[in-house]
């Protein structure tokens, strides 16, 4: 038996710190403790985005490979990223219209996604899959990165991304941007271990009505929901059908939006998604390219997709599609037609609400004084061009000359410029806010015939 005089205190002392430990771990997040599932090892060696990173891919049959790449069939490969080997990865061909036109035109750029457990039960550090995008119909290599980096200045969860130098058996292939995949490890990172459903609703046909897809409530079917469910990136069950289709119900009424919508969340994610012109998204015609995250009944949006953004979507635009004064201006208050909007609830709904309409314009107030006011953005332009210039202008499969580059980088970063003075117009009422608005008001708009579209990047560039 213990004698120590000492030993009653170091017991107490033990127990005084195991009691502090179980609190960190029980409310460690509300005193400001991030969860280690939050700050995955892979996010400080692929992702960190302070370099150009490698990633070198060795593949059996690559001709093979470019030859049935557009079936999208993975293929298996060995990764090598910033010297570190994997491998047994599954390798395919990404993308739909994008993937489509760079067969059409003859080259062979495609973006990819790499799988880690495709084959094998790996992981590149707990990441399970990520993409690397080719920059198709995006000259300045940069439509992705800014706007990522002004969801997350917004605080939207946000994928992350970097630049990487793509080499195959041996040979240079380009510069990429790898982005994480939003799947099992991206849901950890953002969300927790205990997080919810996600889902990537895409439409089969155009043409088809599409109502799940715009989040529109028909019936409590579940094939009425098809876009949405077989989508989902991982294993539902009809209790998480259920829950989504009566969050889509709520949403149909108006009413107790709280109950169904993570309303900050979706009104972060509107006021970027309204600021970057993306046309080929929710709010346009084509309604899609996004992700959808459910949990406990509520609904919100992530980002996806943005090399149709700062207005270089065609489909359905007005004429003339280079219109860069129409397009600086966009409304931020009806960003799409009368038509569309009625058949976007998760925006229409929240905007009909008067303090959620006020928040929507307090948090575009938020991202004009905070990334473009302040100088923030131009910072970020400038310190990106230097880092990825070399590697652009050495990029043997580019879609666009350096020079085509230089001028891109230069485009984009005017009209996000002049787009962020319209918006401080638009919320001080010296610029019209609305499609009406604006139709009868052309002298009051910002100027942007200095801005030349196509120059972002254009689908006649891959003819030359």
């Amino acid at each position: 038996m213990l004698k120590n005089p000492c030993i009653d205190r170091i017991c107490l002392l033990v127990t005084v710190l195991a009691v502090a430990v179980t609190l960190l771990f029980v409310h460690g997040e509300a005193l400001g403790l991030q969860r280690a599932s939050a700050l995955p090892p892979y996010q400080s060696r692929l992702f960190d985005q302070s370099r150009v990173h490698t990633v070198d891919l060795v593949v059996e049959d690559w001709e093979g490979f470019l030859q049935q790449a557009p079936a999208e069939e993975y293929t298996s490969c060995t990764v090598v990223i910033d010297g570190e080997r994997f491998s047994h990865v599954g390798l395919r061909a990404k993308g739909n219209n994008s993937r489509r036109l760079t067969e059409q035109y003859g080259h062979h750029r495609y973006s990819l996604k790499l799988e880690f457990d495709h084959y094998t039960f790996a992981s590149y550090h707990g990441l399970d899959k990520f993409s690397l995008d080719a920059s198709f119909q995006d000259n300045s290599y940069l439509k992705t990165w800014l706007t990522f980096d002004m969801m997350e200045r917004m605080g939207v969860p946000t994928p992350l991304c970097s630049f990487a130098w793509v080499r195959v058996n041996g040979a240079d292939w380009g510069l990429f941007l790898a982005i994480e995949e939003p799947e099992e490890a991206f849901a950890r990172r953002c969300f927790g271990r205990d997080h919810g459903q996600l889902y990537k609703p895409d439409y089969r046909s155009l043409e088809a009505e599409n109502a799940d897809l715009h989040l529109r409530y028909t019936d409590d079917a579940f094939e009425s929901y098809d876009n949405i469910f077989r989508n989902a990136k991982f294993d539902i069950t009809d209790e998480d059908k259920r829950r989504v289709i009566e969050a889509i119900r709520i949403l149909s009424t108006g009413e107790d939006l709280e109950r169904a919508v993570d309303v900050e969340a979706v009104l972060r994610y509107f006021t970027v998604q309204v600021f970057v012109v993306n046309l080929d998204s929710y709010l346009g015609r084509t309604g899609h390219n996004y992700f959808l995250y459910e949990q406990d009944g509520r609904l919100s949006m992530l980002p996806w997709d943005y090399n149709l953004a700062f207005a270089t979507y065609s489909l359905g635009m007005p004429n003339p599609i280079n219109d860069a004064t129409l397009y600086v201006n966009y409304p931020i208050n009806t960003p799409g037609s009368g038509e569309w909007m009625l058949k976007r609830p998760l925006f229409h709904e929240l905007m009909k609400d008067d303090a959620l309409f006020a928040r929507y314009h307090a948090l575009f107030d938020e991202l004009i004084a905070g990334t473009f006011e302040s100088g923030e953005f131009e910072r970020v332009v400038a310190e990106t061009r230097e880092m990825i210039a070399p590697y652009v202008e050495r990029d043997p499969t580019a879609f666009c000359s350096y020079e085509d580059f230089l001028l891109a980088v230069d485009t984009i970063a005017e009209f996000c410029r002049l787009r962020a003075k319209s918006i401080r117009g638009q919320l001080d009422g010296t610029i019209p806010s609305t499609i009406a608005a604006q139709a009868g008001n052309r002298e009051r708009l910002v100027d942007a015939s200095s801005v030349w579209l196509p120059d972002l990047g254009e689908i006649a560039d891959l003819k030359d």
